[in-house]
């Protein structure tokens, strides 16, 4: 007796039944498929502010206030880019803070550099450090990433004398 296509009659059973386990490990493989992916989409996340953030959170804390030397992404003066650097903040406006950026390296032929005492940026060599007051530049507070202190009241005070002269 001649079966499926002409094939004999154990071999057309074992094309069936091979045909139709094929089919059923499919079904299966397509159902577990559909029970992994997940049901909805997750709902988007807004791709601008959500709202006014006077001082962006952090793991410390508050953002940036007056007073106060943070790490930020701080602009460059004559063209596009940053630099992660030392700033002391001068005012929190909004979304941005006017800073004065600190550097390393020493300018003594430039009015309006004030030292600071060895470590007030929180590096971990301690290094002398000179606050440039005739630079100041807009930061966005989420440029802002960690706190290394605070400039004691003298610090500040001549500061804000040197400002006040630029």
């Amino acid at each position: 007796m001649k079966g499926i296509s002409g094939l004999s009659g154990t071999t057309g059973i074992w094309v069936v039944l091979a045909v139709a386990g094929v089919a059923v490990l499919v079904a299966v493989a397509s159902a577990l498929v559909r029970r992994a992916r997940p049901t909805s989409r997750p709902a988007p996340r807004p791709s601008g502010p959500t709202g006014p953030r006077p001082r962006p959170a952090t793991k410390g804390g508050p953002g940036p206030a007056p007073q106060e030397i943070w790490w930020a992404e701080v602009p460059f003066e004559d063209g596009p880019g940053s630099k992660d650097r030392p700033c002391l903040v001068l005012r929190v406006n909004g979304r941005t803070a006017t800073v004065a950026k600190i550097t390393s390296k020493h300018h003594a032929e430039r009015p309006g550099v004030l030292p600071l005492p060895p470590g007030s940026v929180g590096d971990r060599q301690g290094r002398t450090s000179w606050l440039e007051t005739d630079e100041l530049r807009q930061v966005p507070l989420s440029a802002f990433r960690r706190r290394a202190g605070t400039v004691d009241r003298q610090v500040w005070a001549h500061a804000q004398r040197a400002l006040q002269t630029n």
